[in-house]
């Protein structure tokens, strides 16, 4: 079921109108478990078994962990865990793509015989709600976490639909609490500051749904079909042309992911749930190390505290937190797909992460330097930041290594043709004005702190008026087919 169709816009009206109407805030909870569990069934079928047991498992693990005292008895019960889900996750997502390298190896050394393919089916949202029960059952080992009080409160956090297929990646020790705050506060008088702040969520979650639909409809719909034309072929394009690609693909899949998060951040806001902010202008940020705070953030922080701090951080050797650092990166890459270029792209933007931060180390006066405060600096650090993100945005959309080796070398060693890309701008101008208004856009919103909070806070005419906007926007120049978000592939 995807946002942008009319199935989940009236299953989205149908669920809140339920909600309203419940009122016992038991109930709704069970309401939305139901309805959580009915989107996963509508939207993979039999494969809603998959996100049960990794519910079952990681409930009753994370109840045994926080029961015992035995250091070794709660060490076998987390690797129980990592096994089971990790083990899903790998089987499904991995399984070919293992074997598909060893019929490789088998050609070249000729064995013969080739291994067959399971040809799996991936399974939606399952390395987003992977990451989430394992994260609850790391924070009850760590004594980070107080286990859930019941399941279905458990699996509601699992499976909450307005974020289950491409997160945020949301942890148990902040959903958890804001569904027991409901609860004890159940049957109390709503008194008026609670009532005003109930409608002020509904004004602002759809504020930030609405800001998440154009995003998606409006501007990275639209923008697709110029960067498929580009990257279906780029052998022969001008470098000029794959620049353009590289950048459209970026406002693409910004406008695509960020756009499916506001809408998930949104919904759950209207339904009374704070999600985490998962994007924060990552266009604007001056280093690599600052683009990987900005874009995916629930990811980053994810590998941060699970993977990047327990293999040592940056509190041992030089060497070894650049390889800390290169190995998050990697292992963010693989994350995404079981493909080269996803770990091609791993690897180029922990060389990115790495090279910066040995010259940060190297040239210490650099990160104090007058220069980068003004106006110039600044500008340079986000120029140069950007020039690299676009540049590994190539290894991320072009799956053929041929054609990704000559995106690449032209991104690089421009030539400077400039009649070819010309002519291509001319079939496309929509889209290029589109990339224009979106920088435009994107520019503004960044100078303008708490922006969706002020425009949910104008009077109700203009407020309307706005939203009527953004629904005008996005009719008039909507083909009438709703396009997969991109990420729902990972």
């Amino acid at each position: 079921m995807l946002f942008n169709s009319i199935e989940f816009v009236v299953f989205f009206i149908f669920v809140f109108a339920s909600i309203v109407v419940i009122r016992e805030r038991k109930f709704q909870h069970l309401f939305l478990l139901g309805a959580s569990y009915f989107f996963f069934y509508y939207t993979s079928n039999y494969l809603i078994i998959l996100i049960i047991f990794s519910t079952v498992l990681d409930f009753y693990v994370g109840n045994e962990i926080w029961k015992t005292n035995s250091i070794k008895k709660k060490k076998v019960l987390l690797i129980f865990s990592l096994i089971g889900n990790f083990g899903l996750l790998g089987f499904f997502k991995y399984a070919d793509f293992v074997i598909m390298q060893f019929n490789f190896l088998g050609t070249v050394v000729d064995i013969g015989q080739e291994i067959p393919l399971f040809n799996l089916i991936l399974p939606i949202g399952i390395s987003f709600y992977t990451f989430q029960t394992v994260s609850y059952t790391v924070d009850i080992y760590r004594g980070k976490l107080t286990p859930a009080k019941s399941f279905w409160e458990f699996a509601l956090f699992v499976t909450f639909f307005p974020q289950l297929v491409a997160g945020p990646i949301v942890r148990a020790k902040e959903f958890l609490p804001q569904l027991r705050e409901k609860v004890e506060n159940a049957g109390r008088k709503l008194k008026l500051k609670q009532i005003v702040i109930q409608k002020y969520n509904l004004k602002l979650g759809i504020t930030i749904m609405a800001f998440g639909f154009l995003k998606k409809m409006f501007f990275a719909d639209n923008i697709a079909p110029m960067v498929d034309d580009i990257f279906s072929n780029p052998i022969g394009l001008e470098s000029f042309n794959i620049i353009l690609g590289s950048i459209g693909f970026g406002i693409q899949i910004y406008g695509d992911f960020s756009g499916y998060s506001d809408i998930a951040i949104g919904a759950a806001l209207i339904f009374g749930f704070k999600l985490p902010l998962n994007f924060n202008n990552p266009f604007f940020s001056k280093s690599p190390a600052d683009y990987r705070r900005r874009w995916h953030i629930t990811l980053y922080t994810w590998f941060k505290d699970y993977l990047y701090i327990p293999l040592g951080g940056n509190r041992k050797s030089r060497a070894r937190t650049y390889f800390n650092l290169w190995v998050v990166m990697f292992l963010s890459g693989f994350w995404h797909g079981a493909s080269w270029n996803f770990i091609i792209w791993g690897l180029l933007t922990g060389t990115y992460v790495v090279v910066h931060r040995a010259i940060a180390n190297t040239f210490p006066s650099l990160r104090t330097h007058q220069f980068f405060k003004t106006k110039l600096g600044v500008f340079l650090s986000i120029f140069v930041t950007q020039y690299f993100v676009f540049l590994s945005m190539t290894t991320f959309r072009v799956r053929d290594v041929e054609h990704m080796l000559y995106s690449m070398q032209k991104y690089v060693i421009l030539d400077f043709a400039t009649s070819g890309t010309l002519e291509f701008i001319s079939q496309h101008q929509f889209a290029v004005v589109l990339i224009v208004i979106f920088w435009g856009i994107h520019y503004v919103l960044f100078k303008i702190p708490d922006w969706r909070e002020k425009i949910a806070n104008v009077r109700l005419r203009y407020w309307f008026t706005f939203l009527l906007g953004i629904i005008l926007l996005i009719l008039l120049f909507y083909n009438g087919e709703p396009r997969e978000f991109y990420y729902f592939q990972f």
